[in-house]
């Protein structure tokens, strides 16, 4: 008996670190820090690439895109709850 009791405290302790990372985890995905991160890595890498392929004003160009993928990811939680609602049934 005390060592299920032992055994299922353990499991307890291992739910409560899951809920604790799985809790972190779902803040950093909506955080501002990450989507900044994300716009600012898609305006680099669209940015350098039309300056190597020559397109003339690379960094200007590279804003419309980062800013199309910055919209998406803040509609998306828009369309999540759709789309939960819509599941559920």
């Amino acid at each position: 008996m005390e060592n299920r009791i032992k055994n299922l405290e353990a499991e307890i302790h291992a739910i409560k670190e899951r809920n604790a990372r799985v809790e972190s985890d779902k803040r950093w995905e909506i955080s501002f820090t990450r989507r900044a991160l994300l716009v600012l890595f898609t305006y680099l890498a669209i940015g350098i690439y039309l300056w190597a392929v020559k397109i003339q004003n690379p960094w200007l160009n590279a804003i419309v895109p980062s800013i199309a993928f910055m919209l998406s990811t803040l509609t998306l939680p828009f369309f999540k709850k759709i789309w939960l609602k819509v599941c559920k049934k």
